[in-house]
């Protein structure tokens, strides 16, 4: 019997024609506010999905180029169309361009790199899985997103991640929708819950953690996943939800993140680097690490802590008069 990955199940709420608007979910992990710093321009981000509507209005402009590695079109692999949807959907959350009408990404001018590794219904071999994160590397991509999964370990897809994050690149990876809200079982999905990889998990806009979102203990954090508006082929928009829709949220965001980062410390970080510097845009929202790992991702909350002890230590100096330094 021959071993499939999958897309990560989803579920579509509703479809648009025409749309205007910053996405619930964009605004919620604070990308706006970060947008006069950056929007992620020359990052490259790698979709590994079911390819993508390279037509799209709001996606043409960051699309640089693709591959086709599955049986779509008699295998040829200049010709990476989706002809599913969620690929397109991924893609939009990432870094659609911001345009007189239709939604805006996370990274509105990071780089669009298709990999199609999931055919028309979403499956794909293990092996199409592989060559597409080389590929990912031999194109130099700074970030591979995969809202995809498989029950299974199989060593050679663990070894590829492996080659990827020590090229330096930022892999992440939906959990998976197997979960039952019981932070004290755990539901796997290969390859979300390898240990170098960053696993992200689904919450609501109410930032109550989704149920079908899989604990477990390599979740690094989680990301709006219910409800999320996107592109999707034809030029059309739809809403869906899983945390095939949470990851490309961070995907889009450590596209911001390496930007704003490299340019502080005036040095290229290393992936280790910029997983610390993810971790601490995030904020706790009190369940188990199982569910929600390091908690919330929120771009700005590096700045707004640093407020918080400004106002304490300005407080301070008032009622004392004086400052200590140790």
């Amino acid at each position: 019997m021959e071993r499939k990955v999958h897309i990560i199940p989803y579920q579509v709420i509703k479809q648009e024609q025409q749309v205007n608007e910053i996405p619930r979910g964009v605004e919620l992990i604070q990308a706006p506010a970060v947008w006069n710093q950056t929007r992620g321009r020359g990052i490259k981000v790698a979709v590994l999905d079911t390819g993508c509507d390279s037509d799209h209005p709001d996606l043409k402009a960051r699309i640089i180029g693709g591959r086709n590695f599955t049986d779509d079109d008699e295998g040829d692999p200049e010709i990476f169309k989706d002809y599913n949807g969620h690929g397109t959907h991924v893609a939009g959350t990432i870094a659609a361009a911001e345009n007189e009408a239709g939604v805006v990404g996370v990274a509105p001018e990071a780089d669009l790199l298709i990999i199609k590794v999931l055919n028309k219904q979403g499956s794909g071999k293990y092996d199409w899985i592989i060559q597409g994160i080389y590929y990912a590397i031999e194109q130099k991509a700074d970030i591979i997103s995969m809202s995809l999964g498989g029950p299974e370990d199989v060593p050679e897809l663990h070894e590829a991640v492996k080659k990827a994050v020590a090229s330096q690149i930022l892999v992440v990876c939906a959990a998976g929708n197997e979960g039952d809200g019981d932070d004290r079982t755990d539901e796997l999905g290969y390859p979300g819950c390898y240990n170098e990889v960053i696993g992200v998990g689904a919450v609501n806009f109410d930032r109550h953690a989704s149920e079908f979102s899989n604990s477990n203990n390599e979740v690094d954090l989680v990301a709006p996943g219910e409800d999320i508006l996107s592109t999707v082929p034809d030029g059309k928009y739809a809403t869906f939800s899983g945390t095939s829709m949470a990851t490309p949220h961070v995907a889009g965001a450590l596209a911001l993140i390496k930007q704003l980062a490299n340019a502080s410390f005036e040095r290229d970080l290393t992936e280790a680097e910029l997983y610390a510097q993810l971790i601490k845009r995030t904020i706790p929202l009190g369940n188990s690490p199982k569910l929600e790992g390091n908690g919330l991702l929120y771009l700005t909350a590096v700045e707004e802590l640093s407020r918080i002890f400004d106002t304490q230590r300005i407080a301070g100096i008032l009622s004392t008069g004086s400052l200590k330094v140790k």
